[in-house]
């Protein structure tokens, strides 16, 4: 009898992606946000690189980009204290049943710290977004900034699509069409963000943690990537039971058990009724 697999990694045959993590390569690291096997895989290869001698930029979505002064405030007041630099770099609410866990993300501080590498706050904050959504990307970008980071181009109808039927999944089935295209505005304006600082970081080396959909090779951060999206390797990590991403959205995947949690979409629905 086959066992079913705790951790299964699929990429091409005979090869070992973690081998990717050297250099000046430009590593894109999905995860699911709850699923705490899946952050300590990451850890431990990350771990590994570093000590065999990657030295990367690390850029984490779970900063805003507003936040990169309290980190780099934080490494001068307390070069070793990942705490002390979450604690002051956190944007509020931002913690566990709110947002991010921070104790799925510390130990990756921590190794930022360790190695003394940069680390880069790299999400677009939920209260620019909520603007991008309401107004626009003027409502958040100059000219200037929108043509910088690609978001003046059309964007191709399937990938259009695609961000579309995301948005409505992700949201439960619950939201109206009519809110969709405005919805995924903001998605494509995260991932043009942190695309931007991957190309600025570029010629150093670096790794992006970020959830699945921004790592994903057909609609995420890899396409506004221009000239550089050659270097990218993009590794997905997708629950054993998840089947709304296709495996070939990324060069590579790992594969566990699902996290165990209460259906979202039940509170989610009930919000969104209003009862």
């Amino acid at each position: 009898m086959a066992l079913a697999c705790v951790a299964c990694t699929t990429t091409a045959p005979g090869s070992d992606w973690s081998e990717r993590l050297q250099g000046s390569a430009i590593v894109l690291l999905g995860e699911v946000h709850d699923n705490a096997e899946q952050h300590r895989l990451r850890l431990e290869t990350l771990r590994r690189a570093f000590a065999a001698g990657w030295r990367p930029v690390i850029a984490m979505e779970q900063f805003d980009r507003e936040r990169q002064q309290d980190i780099d405030r934080a490494r001068r007041e307390a070069p070793n204290d990942a705490q002390h630099l979450i604690e002051l770099a956190a944007t509020p609410g931002n913690g566990p049943g709110r947002g991010w866990n921070w104790e799925f993300y510390r130990p990756v501080v921590a190794l930022a710290l360790q190695y003394d590498v940069p680390l880069i706050a790299a999400n677009l904050s939920n209260a620019d977004t909520t603007r991008i959504v309401r107004a626009g990307y003027s409502a958040v970008f100059d000219e200037a900034s929108v043509a910088m980071l690609g978001l003046g181009q059309p964007v191709p109808a399937d990938v259009q699509r695609a961000q579309e039927r995301e948005i409505d999944a992700g949201h439960c089935h619950a939201l109206p069409p009519s809110v969709w295209p405005r919805m995924a505005r903001a998605q494509l304006a995260r991932d043009a963000v942190m695309a931007a600082l991957l190309r600025q970081h570029a010629s150093a080396g670096m790794v992006l943690l970020a959830g699945n959909g921004h790592v994903r090779r057909d609609i995420g951060v890899p396409r506004w990537l221009g000239t550089e999206a050659g270097r990218v390797f993009t590794v997905g990590y997708l629950e054993q039971d998840d089947s709304a991403i296709a495996a070939t959205a990324f060069d590579a995947v790992v594969r566990t058990p699902a996290a165990p949690r209460a259906d979202p979409c039940i509170e989610f629905v009930r919000r969104a009724s209003g009862k």
